[in-house]
């Protein structure tokens, strides 16, 4: 009799969805935020985690350049609203990803191909949650903000 109840249980657990995803605010907005041309991006990266507290936003560190085109592609998608409603309301740390390559390093973000995004830890540090790379042309941003959804998840509002 113990073994069914036991088994029972186990189909009961296995059957058991996981809670859906909290609703995004379809209000929420993606800025970007121009960091200080010098300093530890760290220290740019936990100043710029209090602020945002105060919003109920989320931080990512964003690296990318102006000859890249997947980033011009999500930086227009961005500044015309595009992404407002979709990833919830985020402040991306725009950082130049040769200019700042060296002091990007520092704190722990390194990665092969941009754009990058990656998760601040409450230091500022690099916590190796990112995601780095997209495909060219107008679909760059289609590729990009459901990787963004996924890395956002490990990503609590501050």
């Amino acid at each position: 009799m113990r073994l069914i109840a036991v088994c029972g249980c186990l189909v009961l657990a296995c059957t058991k969805q996981p809670p859906p995803a909290p609703a995004i605010d379809p209000n929420a907005t993606v800025r970007f935020i121009t960091p200080p041309m010098d300093g530890p991006v760290s220290t740019i990266l936990a100043s710029q985690l209090e602020r945002s507290k105060a919003e109920n936003r989320r931080v990512l560190l964003y690296a990318g350049a102006p000859w890249c085109e997947p980033c011009r592609y999500f930086h227009e998608a961005v500044d015309r609203g595009e992404l407002t409603g979709k990833v919830g309301a985020l402040d991306l740390v725009a950082f130049d990803a040769q200019a700042d390559a060296e002091r990007m390093l520092l704190s722990g973000y390194e990665s092969q191909f941009i754009p990058v995004f990656a998760l601040p830890g409450p230091d500022g540090k690099a916590t190796g949650k990112h995601i780095e790379g997209s495909v060219k042309g107008p679909g760059a941003v289609d590729d990009l903000v459901p990787r963004l959804k996924t890395l956002l998840a490990d990503a609590k509002p501050n």
